[in-house]
């Protein structure tokens, strides 16, 4: 094994998109170093060791930040105002019906046509603190864009410590009622794909229940046992062994109710899902304070986009585990609440926590 990294910052300046200067941003410490591009607050790549030390990188992302202009899979970028769905992009608020833009045939999706993970956000700080290095960043969303209501102010921090965990702290004030509900949209092969499929990973969700959702990607409203469905990974299974189990969506993408999320549980982070790479040792270890998880296996990827290095992203290549409150929860008084009150503050936190070992 390479000897640990001290906690290091470095920022490049790459190009100006849309009138503001773009960053390349590494932050390296313990084994791990991050990279992350102020456009969309998109991480590029993350390389992590494998059980001999190799590193490689085990995210999705692009050669250029520029390329991500175009980034129809969402790699790596803060999805906001909200992540997932919502049915018909419209909903009642205060007795008023709000209308979103609508960029997923007849829904609202991960904010819309120019959601958070288009925009360019300012570098806000850097972090040094006790051992960890990281950075900030904040955006203002003006009242009206892609249709939600109110300014939102937000800032989301990713912070890197010594033994390797990426923490990313979302926060978010309004002057009008709004929905809020902010995640991150990484996909990960921890082969570094040097298998190009992840079929073979090893997936554990902290979750007995999921939201049954109709044939338009929506909810239903009701909350439904994983147990005796290809849904259960309630314990460490393989993917592939369920992945053809949903031939409309071409594999998971489905919301987790994790069990530390509910009303009942404790207030923090809890549980959410280990992902383990049996060819490589690598392991990621998701916690969250947010009651959702949705799991999506790249399920549309079709080998049209590259990774850095000119191989093709094929159907499966990664997974996404994306922290989150449940889709369309403003139409469903039932789910976890994301209305956002002025005055108020929102605030999410999810970490990634990477290691590698003999299993």
């Amino acid at each position: 094994m390479q000897e640990a990294a001290l906690p290091s910052y470095s920022a490049t300046l790459y190009d100006h998109l849309q009138g503001k200067a773009v960053y390349w941003i590494t932050l390296r410490n313990g084994d791990t170093a991050v990279r992350i591009t102020n456009l969309g607050c998109i991480i590029t790549s993350i390389h992590t060791p494998d059980r001999n030390g190799v590193q490689k990188n085990i995210v999705a992302g692009f050669k250029e930040p520029g390329d991500y202009q175009q980034n129809p899979y969402y790699f790596g970028c803060m999805v906001g105002r909200t992540i997932n769905r919502i049915g018909g992009g419209r909903f009642s608020l205060d007795g008023h019906t709000v209308q979103l833009s609508m960029n997923d045939g007849s829904n609202h999706l991960h904010g819309g046509f120019e959601g958070f993970g288009r925009k360019i956000w300012d570098l806000a700080g850097v972090i040094h603190a006790e051992g960890e290095v990281g950075v900030a960043f904040t955006y203002t969303s003006q009242d009206g864009e892609e249709g939600y209501p109110g300014n939102l102010d937000v800032q989301v921090k990713y912070t890197l410590s010594p033994d390797n965990k990426l923490r990313m702290e979302y926060t978010a004030m309004t002057d009008k009622r709004t929905p809020v509900n902010l995640s991150n949209h990484s996909y990960f092969n921890l082969s570094g794909f040097d298998n190009p499929l992840i079929t073979d990973h090893l997936l554990r969700v902290y979750a007995q229940n999921y939201t049954e959702k109709n044939d338009n990607n929506l909810p239903t409203g009701k909350i439904l046992p994983v147990a005796g469905t290809p849904l259960d990974f309630s314990i460490s299974k393989r993917v592939g062994d369920y992945i053809d189990r949903f031939p409309l969506d071409k594999g998971v993408d489905h919301n987790y109710v994790l069990d530390g999320g509910l009303p009942e549980g404790p207030p923090g982070l809890h549980p959410a899902a280990d992902l383990y790479d049996p060819s490589s040792g690598r392991r990621l270890r998701v916690t969250t304070d947010r009651p959702g998880l949705q799991v999506y296996t790249a399920n549309w990827w079709d080998g049209s986009l590259h990774t850095p290095d000119g191989q093709p992203y094929r159907q499966h290549g990664a997974l996404a585990l994306e922290t989150q409150a449940f889709p369309d929860s403003p139409n469903h008084t039932a789910f976890p609440g994301i209305i956002l009150e002025p005055g108020g503050t929102y605030r999410a936190t999810t970490v990634f926590e990477f290691d590698n070992f003999d299993h």
